[in-house]
């Protein structure tokens, strides 16, 4: 008799989990706490309850990277996916979907499934020794004292408080005609060169312009569960600095000294934005200490109002919100277990990345990783060109920890093209007209690498090998 998988948690990720487990012939038993003991955000008893949007975002496979995962997850047999098509209501080019009868409708299909158990009960510790094969999936309201087991086990805090996450800019779209490459005092710190971070200088009326903009600009209120949680110290938001002076960014994160212009080498800027490598491929810049409430429209908004930042294009923009998850890349392995502990894998939001769908998505992998364990067949993962193996790598290594070292450098992240390895060959828009040429090869790549992820997706569910692919 095959033992059971544990899945703990019945949010997006766990019950996808539990979906592609029981698909594989091996038991399940799903633990979910709610109603026993139910969170400050959720309503109601149902499996897979939408706390806040009711939209899984842009549907357009060959445009958007969220789109294409759900398209990859469509061909991977997703509850999550199948589920979102039938409840599916008018949302433009947005998959949103009926909430209740969507979360009604995933109870159902878990309930109805013969290999599945679900135990309405509270797990507040680790699990026991004789649960060797186990997928944690609690989200970013996992209860006090599961979290507390969780860092006895990691030696890391699982971060319950408000995590302030600073704007990602595609590097392609930064203008280095206005920006430069160096490091304060051309330091070059560990895995460093002496020019690391890209520069955006700012002159007196400029800088002061934009701390008019941030403390005019529209900001986002704290949800109710969020009230209560203090913020991190040393992350406060972009705004809130400004409101302690005007003179308090320029003497912060946005402070000039060390640094000189070599585009104009004479004149000394008065403030000056940094961004620093956030992957390691080299596509994705964060804005240092550019944590932010501001509504996301503003910030878009403001923040390319920063010389060398007018047609940036964002992979992600700021916030400040509670949360709780791991940080990844120094405590999973590629395979989403804990170091510490590899009977334990990690799924959704607790994992390290952000959004309902791709929640699901690792769910997803999880669990087709847990049922290949138990049946004692080959684990390999999706290449990292496809948008589930981008998410993957992100989460487990993709993440730079180098250049920023502390446990709080890494941050949950969309899906976004930024993760995915570049192509070989950059599209042809030569005969497209200059000023449009831009866009243009934008949207061309954006195809090629949809292009490419499904057709590798589709090489990876046939069981051919792939560049890429990493075997346990």
């Amino acid at each position: 008799m095959i033992e059971p998988v544990h899945v703990i948690g019945a949010g997006l990720a766990g019950c996808e989990a539990a979906w592609q487990i029981a698909r594989r012939g091996v038991g399940v038993i799903l633990h979910e706490m709610r109603p026993v003991r139910m969170t400050e955000a959720h309503k109601s008893a149902d499996l897979a309850e939408l706390v806040c949007s009711n939209s899984f975002r842009s549907d357009d496979q060959e445009n958007n990277a969220v789109g294409l995962l759900h398209a990859e997850m469509r061909r991977l047999n997703s509850l999550i996916m199948h589920t979102a098509d039938r409840h599916q209501v008018p949302a433009g080019g947005a998959l949103a979907v009926d909430r209740e009868g969507f979360s009604r409708a995933v109870t159902a299909a878990l309930e109805r499934h013969p290999l599945i158990v679900i135990r309405r009960e509270e797990i507040t510790g680790l699990p026991p020794p004789d649960w060797d094969n186990v997928i944690i999936a609690t989200g970013p309201l996992t209860s006090a004292s599961l979290a507390q087991a969780i860092h006895l086990s990691t030696g890391e805090n699982a971060l319950a408080f408000f995590d302030a996450i600073a704007p990602i800019v595609h590097r392609d779209t930064i203008d280095l005609s206005i920006s430069w490459f160096q490091s304060r005092y051309d330091k070059a710190g560990p895995g460093g060169s002496g020019a690391d971070y890209i520069n955006c200088p700012l002159t007196r009326s400029q800088y002061h312009d934009f701390v008019d903009a941030l403390l005019a600009g529209a900001k986002i209120g704290f949800h109710d569960w969020e009230a209560s949680t203090p913020y991190f110290d040393g992350c406060l938001p972009i705004e809130v600095m400004a409101e302690r002076g005007r003179e308090t960014l320029r003497h912060g994160p946005m402070k000039p000294f060390g640094l000189t212009n070599p585009h104009t080498p004479d004149e000394k800027p008065y403030a000056v934005v940094q961004l620093r490598q956030d992957n390691q491929l080299g596509t994705l810049f964060n804005m240092v200490g550019f944590q932010t409430k501001l509504k996301l429209a503003e910030q878009v908004r403001i923040f390319r109002t920063i010389p060398g930042l007018e047609r940036a294009e964002f992979a992600r923009l700021g916030g400040v919100h509670r949360n709780t998850f791991l940080n990844s890349p120094k405590l999973m392995d590629p395979l989403l277990r804990l170091k510490t502990d590899l009977r334990l894998r990690v799924a959704g939001q607790l994992a390290g990345c952000e959004g309902y769908v791709e929640s699901a998505a690792i769910g997803l992998v999880a669990g087709r990783l847990a049922a290949a364990e138990r049946l004692r067949e080959p684990t390999v993962l999706p290449p990292a060109t496809t948008a589930h193996g981008a998410l993957i790598n992100h989460i487990t290594g993709g993440h730079l920890v180098t250049l920023d070292p502390g446990p709080r450098s890494f941050q949950p992240m969309n899906i976004n093209f930024g993760l995915f390895p570049p192509l070989a060959r950059i599209p042809d828009c030569s005969s497209v007209a200059t000023r449009m040429k831009g866009t243009a090869k934008l949207l061309a790549k954006k195809r090629a690498l949809s292009a490419r992820a499904l057709a590798d997706l589709d090489y990876w569910i046939a069981g051919r090998e792939v560049a890429g692919d990493r075997r346990a």
